[in-house]
């Protein structure tokens, strides 16, 4: 059974900063790449940042310069590094393991993780 879980959301004053985490089960964790995507109310799910299995990333220009994604392969976890938080960033935070078999692509889900950005 193939299990993505975030974490690391909450409450954070504008300027602030977190660190979210994606740990994965039930899969070759090391073959996938990981996307984060953030919803915020009344707005679509938008792709914020991409770690390919071999370590090569990609980010969403409106959080370029302020996301870092990175993983440990050893722990089947993602994090996503958010700093210099604006309100702009309240979103629900999900994490994506995809991967292309044969014909397909393989694409995985976890629950979301709540941040909120306010004073």
């Amino acid at each position: 059974q193939v299990q993505l879980v975030e974490s690391g959301g909450g409450l954070v004053q504008p300027g602030g900063s977190l660190r979210l985490s994606c740990a994965a089960s039930g899969i070759t964790f090391s073959i996938y790449t990981i996307d984060w995507y953030r919803q915020a109310p009344g707005k679509q799910r938008a792709l914020v940042a991409t770690i390919t299995s071999d370590g090569s990333t990609n980010y969403a220009e409106p959080v370029k310069g302020r996301f870092t994604i990175s993983r440990d392969n050893a722990k089947n976890t993602v994090y996503l590094q958010i700093n210099n938080l604006t309100p702009e960033d309240t979103a629900v935070y999900y994490c994506n393991a995809k991967r292309r078999s044969a014909s397909i692509w393989l694409n995985y889900w976890g629950q979301g993780t709540q941040v909120t950005v306010s004073s």
